[in-house]
């Protein structure tokens, strides 16, 4: 059973990080806290996260010198960034927020619906993500183990994987239309990547079959 989807909420304010914890209670996610961007880049060292939210106004290091460290790593760069920020913020934050990396940029104070909407697809999108990744092992594991048989026969194990790959495949197709429900245009790149991934999986799997 793979582990809960984790949310990094970095905001120097604890008012702030309650509300978000509340907003997105329902959700099957684990939300971890960070005051500070220091604090946001030391959990980012031993904790896989899949999504950040990260405030822009924070003392010290402010949220988008935190992004840029976060862009800068090997390990994190690929994490998605939502910016939270109040509204009376600078006119080009956003144009600031999206070059530093930020797949969305929300005002606060924002809708908690459209807040909690855009979590839960990215939560479903990566955990999607960590299943076809650990199909994708399966596969290779299952078959270094049962296709040297001498025989001819189809191993048994693909009947099975081909059960996960179809099941993956609709859950794709399923995210795409939660997506497209929720005008969420950043996950395009994410998509297609997941797309293409499962489309080799697929390839290789019906090569052998």
């Amino acid at each position: 059973m793979p582990d809960r989807a984790k949310i990094l909420m970095v905001d120097d304010r604890e008012e702030n990080l309650i509300a978000l914890e509340a907003i997105l209670s329902s959700l099957d996610l684990v939300p971890v806290r960070a005051k500070s961007g220091e604090e946001a880049l030391k959990a980012l060292l031993g904790t896989e996260f899949a999504l950040i939210l990260l405030d822009v106004r924070m003392p010290g290091m402010d949220g988008f010198e935190t992004a840029a460290h976060i862009k800068r790593r090997e390990r994190t760069r690929n994490i998605p960034i939502i910016f939270l920020t109040v509204a009376d913020s600078a006119p080009d934050y956003a144009f600031r927020g999206y070059a530093a990396g930020a797949v969305d940029y929300l005002t606060k104070p924002f809708d908690p619906w459209v807040l909690r909407a855009k979590v839960a697809v990215f939560v479903e999108l990566y955990n999607m993500t960590q299943r076809l990744t650990e199909q994708a092992v399966l596969l290779r594991e299952r078959l270094a183990a049962e296709l040297p048989n001498g025989n001819g026969d189809q191993p048994p194990v693909l009947p099975e994987l081909s059960r996960r790959l179809t099941a993956a495949e609709n859950e794709l197709t399923r995210v795409r239309e939660v997506a497209r429900k929720t005008g969420e245009s950043s996950l395009t790149g994410p998509l297609a990547d997941l797309t293409q991934r499962l489309a080799h999986l697929r390839a290789g799997f019906d090569a052998l079959s």
